[in-house]
C-alpha cells in the first residue's frame, strides 16, 4: 500500500517537473532545417514572465518581422535587459507593457537573442504566434541602421529565411503587420526596405 503511494507521487512529481519545463521552454518548436549554420549569437535569454518570456509555444513560423527600438544610442544588453526587468518595473505602473523580442542586434552588430526560437515574443502583435522577430538598435532619431547593424540583420534574416524555408517575401515590418512606424528609416524610406529584401533574396540565392 506505502509503496504504492510513493510510486503514485513520484509519477505524479515527474508530470509536474515535465510540465514546468514545458512551460518555461516553449514544448516543440515549428519544423526548421537543422543543416543551417547561424551566424554568431548571444544567448541571454530572458527570465520566464508574463510580461516578456510568457512562455508560450511558438509552434509555427510564417514570417520574419522587422523592428527598432526607438532608443537611440542604447546597445542590444541595454534593450534586452529592458525586457527582462518588466516584470520589476510593470509593479509600479498602473497600465503594464508587455513587449520582448527573440532578437536584438546592436549598434557594433552584435546579436543578442532574448527569447528560445520555440517560445513567442510580444513583439508583433496579431503575429507574435507565426512570427520571429528582430530588434534593431541604431545611433540617431532617424533609425537608420549602422553598416554593422546592418550587415548582422542581412545575417540573422537570411539564417532564420533558410532554418523556416521562408523567402523574402515572408520578411515584413512591423508597420505591416500594425502600421506603426517602425522599423522607421525603413517605413520612411520604401527604397530602402525594398533594397534590404533584395540583398535578402541575393543572399538566399547563394
Amino acid at each position: 500500500m506505502i509503496a504504492g503511494i510513493a510510486v503514485l507521487f513520484i509519477f505524479v512529481i515527474a508530470i509536474l517537473v515535465c510540465a514546468i519545463t514545458e512551460w518555461m521552454h516553449g514544448g516543440e518548436e515549428a519544423p526548421f532545417d537543422e543543416n543551417v549554420t547561424p551566424p554568431d549569437i548571444q544567448e541571454r535569454f530572458l527570465t520566464p514572465n508574463e510580461y516578456s518570456r510568457p512562455g508560450t509555444a511558438l509552434s509555427e513560423v510564417h514570417g520574419i518581422v522587422i523592428h527598432y527600438t526607438a532608443n537611440p544610442g542604447t546597445d542590444a544588453m541595454a534593450n534586452r535587459n529592458y525586457f527582462d526587468n518588466l516584470s520589476v518595473t510593470n509593479r509600479k505602473q498602473k497600465n503594464k507593457t508587455y513587449a520582448s523580442s527573440h532578437f536584438v542586434i546592436g549598434i557594433e552588430g552584435e546579436i543578442v537573442q532574448c527569447i528560445p526560437l520555440n517560445e513567442i515574443a510580444y513583439a508583433s502583435n496579431d503575429r507574435n504566434a507565426d512570427t520571429v522577430s528582430i530588434e534593431c538598435c541604431h545611433k540617431k532619431k532617424n533609425g537608420k541602421f549602422t553598416k554593422r547593424t546592418y550587415s548582422s540583420l542581412l545575417e540573422l534574416t537570411t539564417y532564420l529565411c533558410k532554418r523556416y524555408r521562408l523567402s523574402e517575401k515572408n520578411v515584413i515590418r512591423h508597420y505591416d503587420v500594425t502600421e506603426k512606424n517602425c522599423p522607421k528609416y525603413f517605413v520612411e524610406h520604401e527604397d530602402a526596405w525594398h533594397r534590404f529584401l533584395s540583398d535578402v533574396a541575393a543572399e538566399l540565392k547563394k
